[in-house]
């Protein structure tokens, strides 16, 4: 299996042309993705997803998607794709409209909605990069999961050449905030800490989580405070002061055992976090 694709109702052929070349999300990234991974032919946590995506939705002034709709469209393509199914992506974009950034008016806007389910694969743990760029705590789109991801292309490109699969990312007043496409979580002084929103991440569906099972499962493991991560923590870590792991969707907890080439030791916490999320994963696919 290469990709299943579903759009307008009906699955759709690899080759068949789906999106008018004046689609906002194309000439703009005007639009909204989820990507959800696939265990036991289910999309996991599928509901936390579809309400985030609403979210994106809302705060990128897009139309909220039909739930119905996108789920339908996630059963047809996973139905069809059967045990070759890795991951399911939902996409949403703004649909036909002007070249520039400006939208049709409400009543005439058309979103675009296709939901493409595809092989994937798991590594246990992650080789991570410092990058020079930084996120935007303070940006219109901050927090937004939106399909403008140039930034985090560049990014991975750059990890890439370094021999890494993770690229990480400062804010603008130089707090750790997070890699391309997942959450970071540091090792330190016996505890798992990640990032607060505030700092310009995204509110990972894994992220949300990892601190609601782990904390369950009696782990001390919490958002951070002011300044408690700065992105010199990063030192810390090389120095093996501080242990360091990423949560996704496509990755859940993986501890990270390079960083800017240097190999690291995986934090036993961070460990036991892996083992606590895979185990309690398979009882509870939509939590």
């Amino acid at each position: 299996m290469s990709v299943v694709i579903w759009s307008g109702g009906r699955l759709r052929a690899p080759d068949e042309p789906i999106v008018t070349a004046v689609d906002h999300g194309l000439t703009v990234g005007d639009g909204v993705f989820e990507t959800c991974a696939v265990h036991d032919g289910r999309a996991f946590a599928l509901s936390r997803h579809l309400r985030r995506l609403e979210s994106s939705a809302r705060g990128l002034g897009l139309p909220a998607p039909d739930a119905d709709e996108v789920r339908a469209g996630v059963a047809a393509v996973l139905e069809a794709a059967g045990s070759a199914a890795g991951r399911v992506r939902i996409t949403v974009t703004g649909g036909p409209g002007p070249m520039g950034s400006n939208r049709l008016p409400a009543a005439e806007q058309r979103p675009t909605l296709v939901v493409v389910a595809a092989p994937a694969s798991r590594a246990r743990s992650s080789r991570a990069v410092r990058v020079p760029w930084v996120r935007n705590e303070r940006s219109a789109v901050a927090g937004l999961k939106t399909t403008s991801y140039a930034d985090n292309v560049v990014a991975l490109g750059y990890a890439a050449e370094r021999g890494a699969d993770e690229a990480l990312f400062a804010n603008t007043v130089g707090e750790l905030c997070e890699g391309t496409g997942s959450n970071v979580v540091v090792e330190l002084g016996g505890e798992l800490l990640t990032p607060p929103l505030s700092s310009g991440c995204l509110a990972g569906i894994t992220r949300e989580l990892f601190l609601q099972w782990c904390g369950q499962a009696g782990m001390p493991v919490r958002e951070s405070g002011p300044g408690e991560l700065p992105w010199q923590v990063l030192e810390d870590v090389l120095a093996g002061r501080a242990h360091l792991a990423l949560t996704s969707s496509t990755r859940d907890v993986q501890p990270v055992v390079a960083l800017d080439g240097t190999p690291l030791e995986a934090g036993p916490l961070s460990l036991e976090a892996q083992r606590v999320f895979a185990a309690r994963l398979p009882d509870e696919l939509d939590p």
